[in-house]
C-alpha cells in the first residue's frame, strides 16, 4: 500500500522498478523493512553507486552491513522482561539494532543464525525454568542442539539470594552455551531482588563491548507507518519506576475473631490512572516502612536516626532512609553473613557454616533480631551496606476489571509474630493492614503475567488449587468467567485452618456455586477434625474425577506457598496420573511437565 502511494507522487524510480521493489519486499518484516531502509541509505552515501557508467554492474556493497542484537527473556512474573525491553532501548538510543523475544517466542535452532544474543533469565520454584522457556532450557541441554562456534552470547540472572537455588536457570543458560561452543562477551552476574542497579550497570557494560561490532542498525527501529494505518492505543504512563498515587478505598479483615490469622480484603483506586491488569496480573506496592522500627534499629547499633546520609545522590537524615529506602524487616542470608563478621557472634558465625539452617534462620528472622544477637556498634555506612535498597511487594491481583471497573482488590495476610514481648509485622502487609489509613494513597503499579492466565476458549474446564490467600487470583479468574458468560466448568480447592473463622469469600463462593459458575468446590479445613486434612488430600479423595477434567483438556493452576503446599499438591498430581492414567513415576512427572509446556499447568507461588 505504501509503495503505490509512493508510485503516485513524484519519484526517481519507474513504475518498472516500483514493481521490482514491491516484489522484493513483500515478504520481510517490519524489521527488516527497517534494516534495508538503513542499508540503501549507506549505498547513497557512496560516491561509486551514483557514477557506475550505465551497463555496468554496481559495485559491491562499500561497507559491511551492521549486525543485529537478539534479546532473551525468561520471565515468571515480568522482572526478566523489563530488564531485556531495557537493554533494548538502550541499545536502540546507541545506534545497535535489537530484537527481544520471550523464551516461549525462540526457536532455539535459530541460534545458529545469531551473532550476538542476551538472555536475561529469572528463576522459578526450586532451582526450575519459568514456565516460558522450559521448551528452550531443555533444548540447550539435549542432543538436539547445535554447536554454536560463532556465537557471542551474555547472560543475566534475576533472583532472590534467600532461595538455594540462586539464580540457577541464568547458571543453565550459561553453563550451556558455553558447552555448545558459544563465548560470553561480557561475564554473567546474578542480581539479587534490589537488581536495578546492577542490572542497568551490566547493560551499559554489555552494549559498549559490542558498540562498535553492532552500531549501524539502531535507527532502523523507527518505522514510518502506512498511510491509513492507525498508531498503537496509548498505554499508561505509570509502571515500577513510576507508580500511581492511589487512593485506599477500604482494608477490611476477614478473618473471624477467633482466627489466628488476620487476612485483609484490600480494594484500591486506580482512578484515571490508565492502568489496566488481567486476571493472574500482579499489583505491585511500594510500601513505607515503620518510623518506630527505624529509630529501634538505628538505636540497636549506636546510631540516633539523625545522621546524614547519602542514597542515589540525595541526601536525608538516616531515619527517613531507613524509611523510604532499605528493606528493614526481613532478613536475608547475605545481610546473617555479613554481620556475623561484623559482631564476631559466635552463634551466627557457626550458623554461616551450614547454608540450609542459614537460610531457615534468615526467613524466620526479622533484621532487628539479627542484631540483636550480639550489641555491636555500627557506622552509618556499614549499616547500609548491611540493608538491600527496598522493592514493592507483589500481589495476586484478586478481582477482574471487568467486574470492579478502575478499582483492584487484594488478599493480604497479615505477617505478624511474636518475639520476646515485642510483636514483629510485615513490612508491606503491616503498612496495608494497620498504618495506612484509608482515604490516604498508596503507590502502585501493575505487573503483568503471562505465566499464569485463563485459557483463552471460554469453553475449556480449569482447576484451581489456592488454599489461604493463594485463593487470591481464583476470584478474578471467576469474576471474569462470570462476567464473559464462559461455559468451562470451573473446580476450585480451597484450604485453610477453620470453616468458620478463616474461609475466605465464603458468601462469593457459595453463590457462585448455587448460580453454576463454579461447577465444583471441595475444601479442606486442617483444624476442624483431630488428623489434619490438606487440599492435596481432596486432589487424591477425587482423583478419578481430576483425572477425568484434565483428559477433557482441563488448565490446572495452583497458587500459594512454594515451600510446602505447591510441592505436597504436585506430588498429589502424579499419583493422580500414576494411579488414573497407568503412568509410571517417571512419565507421570514427564506428562506434567509436558502440561507445563502447554500452558496448561500454571503455578504462581510465594
Amino acid at each position: 500500500m505504501l509503495l503505490k502511494e509512493l508510485s503516485a507522487l513524484a519519484s526517481p524510480l519507474n513504475d518498472q522498478q516500483i514493481g521490482q521493489l514491491q516484489q522484493a519486499v513483500a515478504e520481510l518484516s517490519p524489521q527488516q523493512l527497517a534494516w534495508i531502509s538503513g542499508y540503501f541509505w549507506g549505498l547513497s552515501q557512496t560516491q561509486s553507486v551514483g557514477q557506475q557508467p550505465a551497463g555496468q554492474p554496481v559495485a559491491a556493497v562499500a561497507a559491511k552491513p551492521a549486525g543485529k542484537l537478539t534479546i532473551i527473556y525468561a520471565s515468571q512474573t515480568g522482572n526478566a522482561k523489563g530488564v531485556a525491553q531495557a537493554l533494548k532501548d538502550e541499545a536502540v538510543a546507541a545506534g545497535i539494532q535489537a530484537d527481544v523475544f520471550a523464551a516461549g517466542d525462540y526457536k532455539g535452532k535459530n541460534l545458529t543464525k545469531e551473532t550476538h544474543v542476551v538472555i536475561v533469565a529469572s528463576t522459578h520454584g526450586e532451582g526450575e525454568a519459568p514456565d516460558d522457556a522450559i521448551e528452550l532450557h531443555e533444548f540447550l541441554q539435549s542432543k538436539r542442539a547445535p554447536k554454536l562456534p560463532n556465537l557471542n552470547y551474555a547472560v543475566l540472572g534475576l533472583g532472590d539470594s534467600s532461595y538455594e537455588f540462586f539464580c540457577q536457570t541464568a547458571k543453565d543458560f550459561d553453563s550451556y552455551l558455553s558447552k555448545l561452543g558459544a563465548k560470553p562477551f561480557v561475564d554473567r552476574i546474578d542480581c539479587d531482588v534490589d537488581y536495578d542497579a546492577p542490572a542497568a550497570e551490566w547493560r551499559a557494560k554489555a552494549l559498549e563491548t559490542i558498540k562498535d561490532e553492532l552500531q549501524g542498525g539502531g535507527d532502523a527501529e523507527v518505522v514510518q507507518l502506512p498511510v491509513g494505518q492507525s498508531a498503537p492505543a496509548a498505554v499508561s504512563q505509570f509502571n515500577k519506576q513510576n507508580p500511581y498515587s492511589a487512593e485506599l478505598l477500604l482494608s477490611q479483615k476477614i478473618t473471624g475473631r477467633d482466627s489466628g490469622k488476620d487476612v485483609r480484603h484490600v480494594e484500591i483506586d486506580l482512578g484515571e490512572s490508565g492502568l489496566t491488569y488481567q486476571p493472574g496480573d500482579a499489583l505491585g506496592v511500594w510500601y513505607d516502612n515503620d518510623p518506630a522500627l527505624a529509630e529501634a534499629l538505628a538505636a540497636k547499633v549506636g546510631l540516633t536516626g539523625e545522621e546524614s546520609v547519602e542514597v542515589e545522590g540525595a541526601t536525608l537524615s538516616l531515619k527517613d532512609a531507613l524509611v523510604s529506602k532499605y528493606e528493614i524487616t526481613a532478613a536475608n542470608p547475605q545481610l546473617v553473613t555479613k554481620f556475623a563478621e561484623l559482631s564476631g557472634s559466635k552463634k551466627l558465625q557457626k550458623l554461616v557454616e551450614d547454608k540450609d539452617k542459614l537460610r531457615e534462620y534468615a526467613a524466620n528472622t526479622q533484621v532487628i533480631d539479627v542484631f540483636a544477637e550480639k550489641k555491636t556498634q555500627l557506622t552509618t555506612e556499614q549499616l547500609q551496606g548491611l540493608l538491600r535498597r527496598l522493592t514493592p511487594r507483589l500481589y495476586s491481583i484478586a478481582s477482574s476489571q471487568e467486574e470492579v471497573g478502575e478499582e483492584v482488590h487484594l488478599t493480604v495476610g497479615l505477617v505478624e509474630y511474636q518475639q520476646g514481648e515485642e510483636s514483629r509485622f510485615g513490612g508491606a502487609s503491616g503498612y496495608l493492614a494497620h498504618r495506612l489509613e484509608e482515604g490516604a494513597n498508596v503507590r502502585v503499579f501493575v505487573e503483568g503475567n503471562n505465566n499464569f492466565k485463563l485459557p483463552a476458549d471460554d469453553q475449556t474446564p480449569v482447576i484451581m488449587i489456592g488454599p489461604g490467600t493463594g485463593i487470591a487470583p481464583f476470584r478474578a479468574f471467576i469474576q471474569e468467567r462470570d462476567n464473559r458468560d464462559a461455559d468451562g466448568k470451573n473446580w476450585l480447592f480451597f484450604g485453610d485452618r477453620t470453616f468458620t473463622d478463616d474461609f475466605l469469600y465464603q458468601v462469593e463462593w457459595q453463590k457462585y456455586l448455587k448460580d453454576g459458575v463454579l461447577t465444583r468446590l471441595d475444601v479442606a479445613f486442617s483444624r476442624d477434625q483431630q488428623e489434619k486434612v490438606y487440599v492435596q488430600h481432596r486432589i487424591l479423595e477425587n482423583a478419578a474425577e481430576v483425572w477425568q477434567w484434565l483428559q477433557e483438556g482441563a488448565h490446572l493452576y495452583v497458587c500459594g506457598d512454594a515451600n510446602r503446599m505447591a510441592k505436597d499438591v504436585h506430588e498429589a498430581l502424579i499419583t493422580v496420573a500414576e494411579q488414573q492414567g497407568g503412568k509410571s513415576r517417571e512419565d507421570a512427572e514427564q506428562y506434567l511437565n509436558d502440561l507445563r509446556k502447554a500452558k496448561r499447568y500454571q503455578k504462581d507461588v510465594y
